[in-house]
């Protein structure tokens, strides 16, 4: 969730009042697990490799944050597991620790990538950060079987399909905590800001949200192109030691998705 911003001041205390807002005053982080994918499609099999980036970042803003190793990372593809673990390889991301990997697809198939990362402790809301992150890339013409659930202790099922899609489509998805929908739980929705080409206009702007309904499900029209993320956050049922103390976890199911403009043809 995000992180607050602004204190209570007495009115007693308006210089005080003053110099919180100035000093707590700024745009809105939201956290997201990230797996971005070098190609939303697979079409030629000369260009049958995906690079993934694999981070955990503040999307819009560019801001990264050092992520560990994960617990697991993985594929499945053509209803078939494969740990991809082993393939992950230390990289910098938004100038800070995470990972990338290769995948090459062998045949037509639907591979839907996931993330399970370990625990990052966030100091200024006091609780464990873990996000459960998928993303789906068709391969050869290949689209089946890009709605079935990856088993993960939360994670967001698409209902409208992953991949393919216009900027300015609806996008709907439901939520499964421990495999049974999720009723009331906020969605962060934002935008992958790589080339920092776009500008909030303001704090309310930079992660958008929505809210599941009573079968948790949601939708979110996506206004403009390039990789969009949504994370529906839900509190684990577990708590994490640190230093001691019980410390909350927030589980966030995210999924990642690209929304692509249509091409002019050539006069």
């Amino acid at each position: 969730m995000r992180t607050p911003r602004f204190f209570l001041a007495s009115a007693l205390a308006p210089a005080l009042a003053v110099a919180a807002l100035t000093l707590s005053a700024g745009p809105a982080l939201a956290h997201f697990g990230m797996v971005i994918p070098s190609q939303d499609t697979v079409a030629d099999k000369a260009k049958a490799k995906v690079e993934l980036a694999v981070s955990f970042s503040h999307p819009m803003e560019g801001n990264g944050m050092d992520m560990a190793k994960p617990k697991a990372f993985g594929v499945v593809d053509n209803g078939q597991k494969t740990d991809l673990l082993p393939a992950l390889k230390p990289a910098k991301i938004m100038d800070h620790a995470a990972w990338t990997a290769e995948y090459t697809f062998k045949k037509p198939g639907v591979g839907t990538f996931f993330l399970v990362p370990e625990p990052y402790f966030e100091p200024a809301e006091d609780k464990f950060i873990e996000h459960l992150t998928k993303v789906t890339v068709p391969a050869f013409g290949e689209e089946e079987g890009w709605d079935a659930p990856v088993g993960l202790a939360a994670e967001i099922v698409p209902l409208t399909r992953p991949f393919g899609n216009y900027a300015g489509n609806v996008f709907t998805g439901k939520l499964l905590v421990d495999g049974k929908p999720a009723a009331d739980v906020p969605v962060e929705v934002e935008f992958y800001n790589k080339d920092k080409a776009y500008e909030a206009p303001n704090e309310y702007m930079v992660a958008q949200v929505v809210k599941t309904d009573v079968n948790g499900v949601f939708s979110y029209a996506v206004p403009f192109a390039g990789w969009w993320g949504f994370a529906a956050l839900v509190d684990a049922p577990e708590t994490i030691q640190k230093d001691g103390v019980a410390k909350k976890v927030e589980r966030g199911a995210v999924l990642w998705t690209k929304f692509v403009e249509p091409k002019r043809k050539k006069k």
